[in-house]
């Protein structure tokens, strides 16, 4: 009895001793999860090192057992340029947009030769530059960028001829219009009413040209084939008493003269019947090179 006694207190030490440490395993695997109680020991991590041997018994290699280390930057920052050229350097401009030189003259009277630009040269290069020079570009099969460079230069050179004195600083702001047949030969002063403008044509070339402005829908300016008949250096006008200088007469009263009014006002005004010239220095000249007999053309 005392024997049975003696087995069964053992078969229940035994019991309680595995159910004891039965309790301990549960409650050390449960304390990352279940439990929701923190635990003071470090999570184990896949890329941690270990020294324990794999399941075939051989020795851990360093992929296995460390994370390759991540110090250096992965990416190029946004800021930095990247080696590679994303493209071709624009060519040096030798004229731009803001510039103001005797060149962007230049420029304007040879592209005003070409039908390009359709003004007086200022020597300002501003949009209506830029938009003449795109345009010429265009046409040469040249990238058309607005500016000009050496090979926009080079090409519009070769295309146009220099510039004369008066195509650079032209007294007439106005695009002279094409010439009227009847100013092809001889020496003429040739009136076009479309463009205001007058161009003293010798052998259909011009010589010179300024602008002009025309009587009012009471008092127009005839238009035909004249002579010039008179001229009067200084006159005055006994009908509408104002001063006439540098008259070039050519039908009966209507004369081409100089006129202060048309220098101040503009277009703003118009004149009895004749024809107004407001650049009294070219005038000047005009006066000086035309004779008596010498045709005018007054035309549309």
């Amino acid at each position: 009895m005392k024997r049975s006694s003696s087995v069964i207190r053992r078969v229940v030490l035994a019991a309680a001793s595995v159910a004891l440490a039965a309790g301990c395993t549960a409650q050390a695997a449960g304390s990352g999860g279940g439990s929701g109680s923190p635990s003071n020991a470090p999570a184990s991590s896949a890329s941690a090192p270990t020294d324990a041997p794999t399941d075939d018994g051989k020795p851990p290699s360093p992929s296995d057992t460390a994370a390759t280390p991540t110090d250096a930057p992965t990416e190029t920052p946004s800021g930095t340029p990247s080696g590679t050229p994303s493209g071709t350097a624009k060519p040096k401009a030798l004229m731009d947009d803001g510039d103001e030189t005797e060149q962007v003259r230049e420029l304007q009277a040879r592209l005003r030769q070409l039908g390009y630009f359709d003004r007086a040269p200022t020597g300002f290069y501003g949009t209506m530059t830029a938009g003449s020079v795109k345009a010429f570009q265009k046409k040469q099969g040249l990238p058309r960028t607005g500016s000009v460079d050496e090979a926009t230069w080079q090409r519009l050179l070769g295309a146009s001829r220099k510039p004369t004195a008066d195509e650079l600083k032209p007294s007439t702001t106005n695009q002279l219009d094409t010439p009227d047949a009847r100013c092809m030969t001889g020496r003429v002063l040739c009136i076009s009413k479309e463009s205001r403008t007058l161009a003293w044509m010798i052998d259909g070339k011009v010589v010179s040209s300024m602008d002009v402005r025309f009587g009012s829908e009471n008092t127009p300016t005839r238009e035909g084939t004249f002579t010039v008949e008179r001229k009067v250096r200084q006159d005055w006008s006994r009908l509408y008493h104002t001063p006439m200088p540098l008259s070039m007469y050519f039908s009966r009263g209507q004369a081409v003269h100089y006129s202060s009014d048309f220098a101040a006002r503009g277009y703003n005004g118009a004149s009895h019947g004749c024809v107004n010239v407001r650049d009294r220095a070219k005038l000047t000249a005009l006066f000086d090179q035309v004779k008596v007999g010498d045709k005018v053309v007054v035309h549309w």
